[in-house]
């Protein structure tokens, strides 16, 4: 079965700041989220983002929380999500960063994958270690999965102690090459290293081990082509995401190019 090839969402969190974040993350998911969440203009917005997606070439998409979150998304807005994804023809692989901080919140997360036929959730929440049981029941009573996505983790062994051992069913990985090139680990190795538990892949370059400046495929320290090798060897069918989310200019360019080496190396 071939990899679905998706695109995050999250590479647009500058786009809404026209560019300039200088506030960090937290900055542009508040500008997304505000510029997104008025209903009557959701159609409208929520239309103009995917039809971007699709003339980059994708028929899949990851969900970042900024453009639908469950905090805030009504019956409405969900349903208007649904519609204008089935007109663009566009899968939704995962929904992207976060699920709340609450068990409850949590479940309006599950119940939003379900609506919009999620398999995954891609991203972290405090509360698999503060309300593990709860997370897994939520989980399972909704046939979703949670891949846990390594961000400070300095290597695979940390992952997997976040991770813990019982409920490999529904509690995983969506690895994120990028931040294991920020923290200086072989990115295709803690693929190699995290066999077994790997839900969703976020394909992410990086120029430089410290920083988390993201770029094209092939412009920075990650081994990209190596990792692809690497999910070939293994057999890993699950989906792939291309993600650059630069706070300074539009990653359009850079997301097609990478787009197309990704597929060139699935190819081969």
């Amino acid at each position: 079965m071939p990899n679905t090839i998706s695109f995050m969402t999250a590479n647009f969190v500058a786009r809404q700041l026209d560019y300039h974040m200088t506030g960090g993350w937290g900055e542009g998911m508040r500008a997304t989220g505000d510029y997104f969440r008025p209903l009557e203009t959701y159609a409208e917005r929520f239309k103009a983002m995917l039809a971007e997606v699709v003339a980059m070439g994708f028929s899949s998409l990851d969900l970042w929380h900024a453009h639908l979150d469950q905090s805030w998304a009504s019956a409405d807005h969900i349903a208007i999500a649904k519609d204008l994804l089935a007109q663009h023809n566009l899968t939704v692989t995962s929904l992207a960063s976060g699920f709340g901080n609450t068990v409850e919140e949590f479940g309006r997360t599950c119940r939003l994958a379900v609506a919009l036929n999620v398999p995954v959730l891609g991203g972290g929440s405090p509360l698999l270690q503060s309300e593990r049981a709860a997370v897994v029941n939520l989980l399972r009573e909704h046939g979703i999965v949670l891949g846990y996505e390594n961000h400070p983790e300095k290597t695979p062994q940390e992952v997997l102690a976040k991770l813990g051992n019982g409920d490999e069913d529904v509690i995983g990985v969506a690895l994120d090459t990028g931040w294991f090139g920020t923290q200086g680990y072989d990115a295709a190795q803690a693929i190699a290293e995290l066999e077994g538990r790997l839900f969703h892949i976020h394909l992410k370059d990086v120029l430089a081990a410290g920083a988390h400046d993201t770029c094209r495929f092939g412009r920075g320290v990650v081994p990209v082509r190596s990792c692809v090798e690497t999910l070939q060897r293994l057999g890993y069918t699950g989906p792939i995401c291309v993600e650059h989310e630069p706070e300074h200019f539009d990653p359009t360019a850079d997301v097609i190019a990478s787009r197309e080496m990704l597929e060139a190396w699935l190819s081969e």
